[in-house]
């Protein structure tokens, strides 16, 4: 299957959720610009299509725009064809409310990672059975360490004498 095969199944499953397709990084990354407000639609009916897991869900902070980018990362165990490729469904939402969905319950493989964007971004997935940080401690997860604003402490050099 070639990428813009990829392409169009896309388009065809999402329909009018599509508000643009990016073909990146050698042609194997698709990204997929959708309305926050139609994610779920969306998550199940690309695992209906055959993208049967997410590799990763991350978020990108624009800062000085008001916004964070989610991306959810699906590809394909089971499809030879759709294997080959990641299909990124990107949408936005506001910075000072950063509340989406969760999709834990469309996609098992999507608890884990959305804790680790709650922990980083401070982003609130509703309905997540067990949103919590996952890797940080609570008092550094409440800093939101990812996100632009967090301030970075530098540590005192240390120097050290070589023994002769």
């Amino acid at each position: 299957m070639e990428p813009q095969e990829v392409v169009d199944l896309v388009r065809r499953v999402l329909g009018d959720m599509v508000r643009d397709v990016k073909i990146w990084k050698g042609n194997d990354y698709i990204e997929v610009e959708i309305d926050a407000s139609s994610i779920r639609e969306a998550a199940a009916r690309m695992k209906e299509a055959g993208f049967d897991h997410v590799k990763d869900v991350t978020a990108v902070d624009y800062m000085k725009e008001g916004r964070f980018r989610i991306i959810y990362n699906l590809s394909s165990y089971n499809n030879f064809d759709l294997s080959y490729y990641i299909v990124g469904l990107a949408y936005d939402i506001p910075r000072d409310k950063p509340e989406t969905v969760s999709l834990a319950d469309i996609y098992t493989s999507a608890e884990f990672q959305e804790r680790e964007v709650y922990e980083g971004f401070g982003i609130i997935f509703k309905g997540h059975p067990d949103l919590k940080p996952l890797l940080l401690s609570p008092p550094v997860a409440e800093q939101k360490p990812l996100r632009k604003d967090f301030i970075v402490r530098e540590e005192p050099e240390i120097k050290v004498e070589k023994k002769r």
